[in-house]
C-alpha cells in the first residue's frame, strides 16, 4: 500500500492517554494556560527564529557541514520525485546544508524501476524500502547497502539511535547481518513496550457521513452487512453533490492492489481483529494465535467481495472503480459524492472541511455490533520498512548524523507523521511551548493540518504549501504517538492536552455527545473492542521466500486480483458464484498452493513466537 500521509482533522485525543501521558512524565495534570490563538509571527518571536532553530554550525560530531551536499534518496515508497522542497528543506539545509533529490519508483515502473537501480549498482545515497523481503535482502547481498558499523560509523553519528533504540539495532544485526552487520533501520520505531501505538483514531473505521446517518434515525448497525441498507437509505437522501453528480457509497480504486489481494477487501477483517501476513495466504488474529486461509469461507476478504456484489447490485458501487485510481477517489471525497468510508483519514481529511464540520456535515465513526479493531502495538524493534544508506554514498558520516537526528526528539518533533498523524512542521510557526511548559498548536497550525495544500508557509520558514514541504521520503523513523520525552506528551498534535481544550466543531460535539467518548480510539478501548498485536522479535533472522516460490505466489496473487474484480461487479449471483468456483479452481489447480500454504503458516508460527517476546 502506497501511504498517504494525511489527516483527519476532526476529533482530539483520548482524554486519559494525554492525561497518562502528562502526568506520568512530569506530574503535572492541571488545566493548561496555553496561547493556541496567538498568531504566528507573536508564536514565532516568543521563541526562535528558523535559522536559531536549525543552526547550520558544526555540532560535537566534528563534522564540517560547510560544503553544501545533495543526497540522492531512492524511496519505495514516496509518491513525489524531485527536489525536496518547502519548510522540510529549509530546516535539513540550515542544520546539515543538506539538499535531497527523491527518485520514486512508485511513480516510474514500480518493480521495473527497482530492478534497474539495482542492476545500475548504484542505488542512491539514501534508500527507503517499503518492507525487509525481497528487495532488500537482494540489495544487501548485491553489495548496494552500506553495514553502518563500518569504520564505526554507527556509534559516532548515529549515537542517539544506539542510545534511545537498541532493540532497533539488534533486530537489525540479527534478522539480516549475521548478528554483526547493520545494513539498515526499521521505521515506526517506539520506546513504549506494549499497547495500542494509534492515536486520535484507528486505523480502520468504518466512517459515515455523520450528518445523513442522523438524518435517516441512526439506525443501529448489528453487523456489517447491515451497512448496505443504511447507505442506499443515505444515498436516497442525498442523492447527488452540491454539482449535481451521483453519490455513491463505495468508490474502489486498483492502484494500491498488490501481493495477494484486492487492497480494498481486506479492510473488513481488521475491523474483527484479523490482518494479513503479507504476501501469504493467511489472515492472523492480533491477540491470539489463531489464523483462517484467505480464500477460506471465513475469510473476510471473500465476504468483503460479495459485500461489494451486493452493494453493487444496490446501485452503492461507484462504476469508474475498476479503472480509477486513489487520487481520482480523493476528489470525489473532496467533493462530497462519497458516503463511506474504510479509513479515518480519507473521508475526514478530503470532506471535513472547517465550514462543513461547523454546519454538522462530515465524516465519522460509525462502529457495527462486535467490531473488534485490530490495534498495532508499539514497537521498539521497528517495523518493516527499512532506511539504509548506499554503498556508493559519498560523505556517509554526514548521511548518518541527518538519519540520527531523524529519530531523536527534535527530529521527531518537527517530521513524525503515519497514518492519521501528519508532521508538525516549523516551531514558532506551526507548534510551541507556552509559559507553561505545554506544548500547543498555533493557528496557522490548525489551519495547516486541516487544509495542507491550502496552507501557504512564510519565506522565512521555506515558502510553499505545508502539504509539499512535508519530509517527501515518505518514511515514518519515530511511531508519532509515542511519548516525547522533553514535552511528557506524544510527537504527534493530536494527542497534546491543549488540543482537546479547543472549541469542537458541531460535527465533534455531536459526535462526542451521542457517543459519549472523546475519540474514537477511547470509544474502542472503553467498549473493550481492540484487539492489540503485540510487536516482538524471534532473536532470529527471519524465514524468507525463495525465488521459486516468490514467482509461484505473483503467479496466484494476479490471479485472484483479477477474478477480484470480476465478481464485484458480476451481473448476478449466478455469474459471481461461477466466476468465485473459478478463481478458486484455477488457484488450486496450479499445483502449488499447499506449498504457498506451507510457508504462510511457518511465518504465522513465527509471528507467535515473536510476540511471546513482548508478552512474557
Amino acid at each position: 500500500m502506497k501511504v498517504k500521509r494525511l489527516t483527519a482533522g476532526i476529533l482530539a485525543s483520548t482524554m486519559f492517554v494525554v492525561l497518562a501521558a502528562c502526568s506520568g512524565n512530569n506530574g503535572n495534570t492541571s488545566s493548561p494556560s496555553p496561547s493556541p490563538s496567538a498568531s504566528p509571527s507573536e508564536s514565532a518571536s516568543a521563541s526562535v527564529s528558523p535559522s536559531e532553530s536549525a543552526s547550520a554550525s558544526p555540532d560535537d560530531s566534528g563534522l564540517d557541514h560547510s560544503k553544501e551536499l545533495t543526497l540522492t534518496v531512492f524511496s519505495t515508497t514516496a509518491n513525489y520525485a524531485g527536489e525536496q522542497t518547502g519548510w522540510f528543506a529549509k530546516l535539513i539545509k540550515d542544520k546539515f546544508n543538506i539538499k535531497m533529490n527523491i527518485i520514486a519508483s512508485n511513480l516510474d515502473g514500480g518493480d521495473a524501476k527497482i530492478a534497474a537501480m539495482m542492476a545500475s549498482g548504484d542505488m542512491g545515497d539514501i534508500i527507503v524500502w517499503g518492507d525487509d523481503k525481497g528487495n532488500y535482502p537482494n540489495a544487501i547481498k548485491a553489495g548496494l547497502v552500506r553495514d553502518l558499523t563500518k569504520d564505526d560509523l554507527l556509534n559516532k553519528y548515529g549515537k542517539d539511535l544506539v542510545a534511545r533504540y537498541p532493540k532497533a539495532i539488534e533486530k537489525a544485526k540479527i534478522s539480516f547481518g549475521d548478528g554483526n552487520a547493520v545494513y539498515g533501520i526499521g521505521n515506526n520505531v517506539a520506546t513504549n513496550p506494549t499497547g495500542p501505538s494509534e492515536g486520535t483514531e484507528m486505523t480502520w473505521g468504518p466512517d459515515l457521513r455523520w450528518d445523513l446517518y442522523q438524518q435517516i434515525g441512526a439506525p443501529e448497525i448489528n453487523s456489517v452487512e447491515d451497512y448496505l441498507p443504511v447507505l442506499k437509505k443515505m444515498q436516497e437522501l442525498e442523492p447527488t453533490n452540491d454539482q449535481g453528480k451521483k453519490t455513491y457509497a463505495f468508490s474502489l480504486w486498483s492502484d494500491w492492489d498488490g501481493g495477494y489481494k484486492m487492497t480494498l477487501a481486506k479492510q473488513f477483517a481488521n475491523m474483527f481483529g484479523y490482518d494479513e501476513i503479507v504476501d501469504t495466504a493467511l489472515y492472523v488474529k492480533a491477540d491470539e494465535p489463531k489464523y483462517y486461509d484467505f480464500l477460506s469461507d471465513e475469510s473476510w476478504y471473500m465476504k468483503s467481495l460479495k459485500l461489494y456484489f451486493d452493494a453493487n447490485q444496490l446501485g452503492l458501487v461507484d462504476p469508474d472503480s475498476p479503472t480509477q485510481k486513489f487520487d481520482d477517489v480523493a476528489g470525489k471525497y473532496k467533493d462530497g459524492r462519497l458516503l463511506f468510508s474504510w479509513f479515518p483519514w480519507l473521508g475526514a481529511a478530503n470532506y471535513n472541511t472547517p465550514e462543513r464540520t461547523a454546519e454538522g456535515k462530515g465524516f465519522a465513526l460509525v462502529p457495527f455490533k462486535g467490531e473488534l479493531m485490530y490495534s498495532t502495538g508499539f514497537n521498539v524493534y521497528g517495523g518493516n520498512g527499512i532506511i539504509s544508506i548506499g554503498s556508493k554514498a559519498k560523505e556517509p558520516e554526514r548521511i548518518m548524523e541527518f538519519i540520527n537526528w531523524m529519530y531523536t526528539p527534535e527530529g521527531a518533533m518537527i517530521s513524525a507523521g503515519s497514518g492519521t498523524a501528519v508532521p508538525n512542521g516549523p516551531k514558532g510557526l506551526l507548534w510551541d511551548i507556552n509559559s507553561d511548559g505545554k506544548v500547543y498548536v498555533t493557528d496557522l497550525g490548525w489551519q495547516a493540518y486541516q487544509d495542507q495544500k491550502g496552507t501557504s508557509i512564510p519565506d522565512e520558514y521555506g515558502g510553499g504549501n505545508f502539504a509539499d514541504g512535508m519530509n517527501q521520503i515518505n518514511f515514518s523513523f519515530v511511531i508519532p504517538a509515542d511519548v516525547n520525552p522533553e514535552t511528557g506528551e506524544a510527537y504527534d498534535h493530536n494527542l497534546w492536552e491543549t488540543s482537546l481544550t479547543r472549541n469542537p466543531s458541531k460535527l465533534v460535539s455531536d459526535w462526542r455527545e451521542k457517543m459519549g467518548v472523546l475519540t474514537a480510539k477511547e470509544y474502542f478501548v472503553k467498549n473493550d473492542a481492540l484487539a492489540v498485536a503485540p510487536q516482538g522479535f524471534t532473536g532470529k533472522e527471519p524465514l524468507q521466500m525463495d525465488q521459486s516460490l516468490l514467482q509461484k505466489n505473483k503467479q496466484i496473487g494476479t490471479i485472484i486480483q483479477q477474478y477480484s474484480w470480476k465478481m464485484v461487479f458480476a451481473k448476478n449471483e449466478t455469474e459471481y458464484n461461477k466466476l468465485k468456483d473459478e478463481m478458486i479452481k484455477k488457484v488450486t489447480g496450479l499445483g502449488y498452493y499447499d506449498e504457498i500454504m506451507d510457508f504462510s503458516i511457518q511465518k504465522a508460527e513465527e509471528l507467535f513466537e515473536a510476540r511471546k517476546s513482548v508478552t512474557q
